[in-house]
């Protein structure tokens, strides 16, 4: 059996990738701190299971109780496991020398963290169970550029694409065949642009550019986008170890 663990399951890029997971006959274990609904149903139009487990990721601890809990769901067997590192916050936006330490932690904690330890425990368990195991991690284009007022969100997610061509040099030398890529959605029309837009000039500088995406309907929806995630992830034989992909490549 083939399973699939989404953070961020209930809302946006994460919800439209759980169900087109679940479209393809894929066992769907969702994370997130609200209900996801609907996708109960779609599982089971599908002949498939989805369960959903509420976890703060802003909390190591119950990140790893999360992934401990989660373990025990294919006792039945399992050939493959798909992660999809979905989640992430944009607060703090402010510059940096204004934000505060408490929101800094909580944000490196979600953005860099989390990911970086479900990956970890994950690779490991894949290892010592031998089943396959690809891991995805969304990014950003701010990972490869300075943004004023996003000075968390860029290293943080300049770190996972450092991190995961890390970790695909380590799998490549122990030839395990398992695969770790980073996935860059371009913008979407999510909550995420909904908080980027409500920043004031101040805490963010390029705040009228974003609300132009909305204004001439830039923002691309998240089942696109989530489509072309999801076509990267199951199709192993050409996925490529370490890459960080673009969505601006495919669409």
């Amino acid at each position: 059996m083939k399973y699939a663990i989404v953070t961020g399951v209930s809302k946006g890029l994460g919800y439209s990738v759980a169900k087109l997971l679940l479209e393809k006959e894929i066992h769907v274990i969702g994370i997130s701190r609200s209900e996801a609904s609907g996708l109960n149903q779609l599982a089971e139009e599908n002949n498939v299971t989805f369960q959903q487990f509420q976890c703060d990721l802003g909390d190591v601890e119950a990140v790893e109780e999360t992934c401990s809990k989660i373990k025990n769901q294919w006792s039945n067997g399992i050939s493959a496991l798909y992660l999809v590192n979905n989640a992430a916050v944009i607060d703090p936006v402010d510059q940096a020398m204004n934000t505060k330490s408490s929101e800094l932690a909580y944000h490196v904690q979600v953005n860099t963290i989390a990911p970086m330890v479900m990956t970890n425990l994950f690779l490991k368990e894949a290892s010592s169970k031998e089943f396959s195991f690809i891991g995805a991690t969304v990014t950003s284009g701010a990972a490869e550029r300075p943004i004023s007022g996003w000075s968390a969100y860029c290293s943080t997610k300049a770190s996972i694409n450092m991190y995961t061509q890390t970790v695909a040099i380590e799998q490549d030398e122990r030839r395990t065949g398992n695969k770790v890529f980073a996935f860059s959605p371009g913008i979407m029309d999510t909550g995420m642009q909904e908080k980027i837009r409500a920043a004031s000039p101040e805490e963010f500088t390029d705040v009228e550019t974003f609300k132009s995406y909305k204004e001439d309907k830039a923002l691309k929806d998240t089942d696109t986008v989530g489509g072309v995630l999801v076509d990267i992830l199951t199709n192993e034989a050409n996925l490529e170890n370490g890459k960080i992909y673009k969505v601006k490549d495919f669409l």
